[in-house]
């Protein structure tokens, strides 16, 4: 993806120039909170190189990519929806509730916003859906990344307060070694308890929601760089 798309050329015609793409990741794992990013890229400067939908791009692109769009954006922002948020309100709304936060903690306010996937009835904000849209869009590509990068970035510093689970590597998803972490360990205040094989436990937990709610905090902290935008976004 070396331009900008047709989607987008027509958006910014129709609706104005700030087009916030946006877009999340974490429906799938075991653990950890579901993370959305909103970005918008200025209209006047090419597509970035190499920009494409974060599954298909390694790590270490992702990282660089992930530098680049934070130089040349004129807004990011992220919102999450908590373990606690998922397991009350089930994975669609948490998702909805972490998209809603990034678009709404944007410091620019855009004209429109495009979102990866269906459209989304609950947001209450204005957007057109693009079903694959993190492959077909360079905004939510964009988004894509932040928000991949930042959520790994979230997982791997819980790894090392809770290392038998080896999220370092999994991310919180249901690998061999993340059952086997399980079945020795049990759970820890950021696993998803709705989700299968969690919901099987069947011992109880004694945590705060405090305790949780500052532990990702701090986490999310940990897991960008120091004085990086996203950080302030999360101040």
């Amino acid at each position: 993806m070396r331009k900008w798309s047709a989607i987008e050329r027509d958006l910014r015609s129709s609706k104005g120039p700030l087009l916030a793409g946006v877009d999340e990741v974490g429906r799938g794992p075991l653990a950890g909170p579901v993370v959305a990013c909103a970005v918008i890229m200025p209209c006047d400067a090419k597509a970035i190189r190499g920009i494409d939908d974060s599954k298909a791009l390694r790590a270490g692109e992702r990282d660089k990519l992930a530098a680049r769009i934070r130089e040349r954006s004129l807004a990011i922002s992220i919102g999450a929806a908590s373990v606690r948020e998922v397991d009350r309100y089930n994975i669609y709304h948490a998702s909805v509730l972490a998209i809603r936060r990034a678009i709404t903690r944007l410091k620019v306010t855009p004209n429109h916003v495009v979102i990866d996937g269906l459209m989304i009835r609950t947001l209450g904000i204005e957007h057109t859906a693009i079903v694959g849209g993190d492959a077909r869009c360079h905004s939510i590509a964009c988004a894509s990344i932040i928000a991949k990068v930042t959520r790994d970035r979230l997982m791997q510093a819980l790894a090392r307060r809770h290392p038998h689970y080896h999220w370092e590597t999994n991310v919180g998803y249901g690998t061999r070694d993340h059952h086997a972490g399980l079945d020795s360990h049990g759970l820890t205040p950021h696993h998803r308890r709705s989700f299968a094989p969690v919901s099987q436990l069947s011992f109880a937990l004694s945590f705060a929601p405090e305790a949780e709610a500052t532990a990702l905090a701090d986490a999310l902290f940990d897991a960008l760089d120091e004085g990086s935008p996203l950080a302030s976004e999360l101040a």
